[in-house]
């Protein structure tokens, strides 16, 4: 692929339904869209990061969700909109979530996960324009 391409910016959005499935879904998603525009060494992790931003969002709410992902200036940012407006709850530190691992405990670890493996992680509330929910992102650096 032309560099000029790998460099260029871009953007897509995957609109999912309220379905445990819609994780594997959005995972193989995120892995296609990654392969076809040449970052295939950020699958493993990236398709980790949206598997738990989606899950979250699918598991905690009761509406629609989306997946966002958008690659600009070297940096990939992928991101999981859902209808609640709640923020989420703070990561537990990675001893936590280690000794909830241990007692197969199920949650919990999600957003500990998000934020020991990517570059940066947030949220942010959406209100206007008729919407309202969250949007929870993290980033992952890429040097090209």
């Amino acid at each position: 692929m032309p560099e000029t391409e790998i460099h260029a910016p871009w953007e897509y959005s995957l609109h999912i339904p309220n379905d445990v499935r819609a994780v594997t879904v959005s995972r193989r998603t995120l892995r296609l869209i990654l392969t076809v525009h040449g970052l295939i060494r950020l699958v493993d992790v990236a398709e980790l990061l949206a598997a738990e931003l989606v899950s979250n969002a699918v598991r905690h709410t009761k509406g629609p969700a989306a997946l966002r992902v958008l690659w600009a200036a070297g940096v990939l940012r992928i991101g999981a909109w859902d209808a609640d407006p709640e923020p989420p709850g703070p990561p537990q530190p990675l001893c936590q979530v280690a000794d909830l691992l241990d007692d197969l405990l199920e949650g919990g670890r999600g957003l500990a996960m998000v934020k020991a493996c990517s570059d940066e992680w947030g949220w942010q509330p959406l209100i206007g324009n008729g919407g309202s929910g969250k949007y929870v992102w993290c980033e992952l650096a890429a040097a090209v």
